[in-house]
């Protein structure tokens, strides 16, 4: 195959931090496509095959991006946007841009996309299916990336309103105890929905969109009984449902309408005489079409450095307790 050279601006770049310690990450990328990669001034070469310095050259576009919001970028950055990269040329055309794929919503705060493997099946899976379960540990993205799916969604047109929903266990579901108007008393439980709503819009549009219920937040308990059509729905912290409000969830759903559920299995606050109803989903709805289940892990952890190294001292601890078992 005849080799080509292709070249990018660079002027507005910082080429230490572009390159790595002793041009690691120049050195990283050049192994995983097999191309030459030559700095001339402020122009970057790229050389090799058609397809390799395609893949290269739509690859330092993802870096400059990841650069110019974080003021930085490490080995493990470039190695998870090889990955997107990667994943990218196996559901796409190669000249469809992965920044383009993999972009989800543009916020107040600027562009939400994926950042990371697992979070691109994640996306991916909400467009092709109607309904999605995530499942994975915490700080993986799942309700943040689902509440921007569904305003991604909204501003489209392609669902008249968003329906946000979570289990209030701690309250008994009947939350009747507690004080304030029904908002005030769930407030706490729905925070991680709420938060994601305030970081993605201006306050002036949430409010509107609130008054207007074209945005409605509610406890899984207040679900029952209504039918969700031309809606985006999402149930939240879904580990701690029980089968029969799973089931109830699920059946809410009307004419052209799609759910997310999330949760994460290893943190599941139900009574020990309780089954999780998404433990059980999981063999009940496997293989039907239409419904997606995406499983995120450690690697797909996007908070603080700490939270992926606590998640595996867990892994660890649990795999040692049942091995004594």
């Amino acid at each position: 195959m005849k080799n080509i050279s292709t070249s990018i601006k660079i002027n507005n770049i910082d080429q230490l931090k572009l390159f790595g310690p002793h041009d690691s990450h120049i050195d990283l990328i050049e192994s995983k496509f097999d191309v030459k990669i030559i700095v001339r001034g402020d122009d970057l070469i790229i050389s090799g095959t058609e397809s390799a310095v395609t893949n290269v050259e739509k690859l330092f576009y993802e870096i400059f991006d990841v650069l110019k919001k974080n003021n930085s970028i490490s080995s493990d950055d470039i190695k998870t946007v090889i990955d997107v990269v990667h994943i990218d040329n196996s559901h796409v055309q190669k000249k469809q841009s992965s920044k383009i794929d993999s972009l989800v919503f543009k916020g107040k705060k600027g562009e939400i996309k994926a950042k990371t493997p697992g979070q691109y099946k994640y996306i991916k899976a909400a467009e092709m299916n109607d309904i999605v379960f995530t499942i994975g540990p915490a700080g993986t993205g799942k309700t943040f990336l689902a509440v921007a799916i569904a305003l991604a969604k909204l501003y489209r047109k392609e669902v008249s309103r968003i329906i946000l929903s979570r289990p209030a266990i701690e309250a008994g579901e009947s939350l009747g105890y507690l004080p304030g108007d029904m908002m005030e008393k769930v407030d706490p439980y729905l925070k991680p929905l709420t938060d994601a709503l305030f970081t993605m819009l201006p306050s002036d549009k949430l409010q509107h969109f609130v008054e207007h219920r074209t945005i409605e937040i509610v406890p899984l308990a207040y679900m029952r009984g209504r039918t969700l059509d031309d809606a985006f729905v999402i149930l939240d912290e879904a580990q701690n449902s029980s089968p029969m409000q799973m089931k109830m969830f699920l059946t809410r759903m009307g004419k052209h309408s799609k759910a997310i559920i999330t949760g994460d299995i290893t943190q599941i606050d139900l009574s020990q005489k309780i089954n999780s109803g998404l433990i059980q989903i999981q063999n009940i709805l496997k293989g039907i079409d239409g419904i997606a289940f995406v499983y995120l892990n450690k690697d797909d952890v996007i908070r603080h450095r700490l939270v992926k190294r606590i998640i595996n001292a867990y892994e660890q601890f649990q795999r040692k307790k049942e091995n004594s078992e």
